[in-house]
């Protein structure tokens, strides 16, 4: 069951990057100077990681397979999918935000503000469901054939589409993060 610690941990980067944006959400509310190399790059990640990387992965294979092995996770699993389609437009809104805020100025902090804390509260409540309710009827369902093709996915030995090119990707872009962000969040210049 590799898979389930790969999503752990691709859960908790994500949730790294979002505690990340509300710090330095929190540092401007405060009256710090907004960086938006650093929200940008943020940005970037949820957009990219998620959305194109991580949901797709647990549609295809995780989710299709629990589907098949117990009838009674559909409503669970129908919830999840749910979250995925909206996934991209969440995502979208917090772009969309970032970049009025850095047109606008200070104007336009408290929409930038609420949509970081709305996308903060709708992926840890999706994050949570997954962890809480999901991995623990896959562990119980799942027959180890299951898990063989599922951990394959997930570590991207066969599937072109998620590939280590892929992998790669984003860590070179969560590591970016970590190298633009200011103590505590990364090693970057606090300015």
């Amino acid at each position: 069951m590799q898979a389930n610690t790969i999503i752990l941990i691709e859960h908790r980067s994500l949730d790294a990057v979002i505690h990340g944006m509300l710090y330095l959400v929190r540092d401007v509310r405060l009256g710090a100077k907004p960086n938006f190399e650093v929200f940008g790059a943020m940005v970037d990640y949820i957009n990219s990681f998620p959305e194109r990387f991580h949901h797709p992965k647990e549609d295809a294979y995780l989710f299709k397979r629990l589907r098949e092995r117990h009838a009674g996770a559909a409503a669970l699993l129908d919830r999840l999918e749910a979250d995925h389609r909206k996934g991209p437009e969440r995502s979208r809104d917090l772009e969309q935000a970032l970049m009025r805020y850095h047109e606008r100025g200070d104007v336009a902090f408290g929409a930038f503000e609420k949509a970081v804390i709305e996308y903060a509260e709708f992926q840890w409540k999706h994050m949570s469901a997954e962890e809480t309710e999901l991995l623990p009827l896959a562990r119980q369902y799942l027959t180890q054939e299951d898990w063989q093709e599922i951990d394959t996915a997930f570590s991207g030995n066969s599937d072109p589409l998620f590939g280590s090119k892929a992998g790669a990707e984003y860590d070179d872009l969560f590591r970016r993060i970590l190298t633009l962000a200011p103590p505590p969040i990364g090693v970057g210049s606090e300015t």
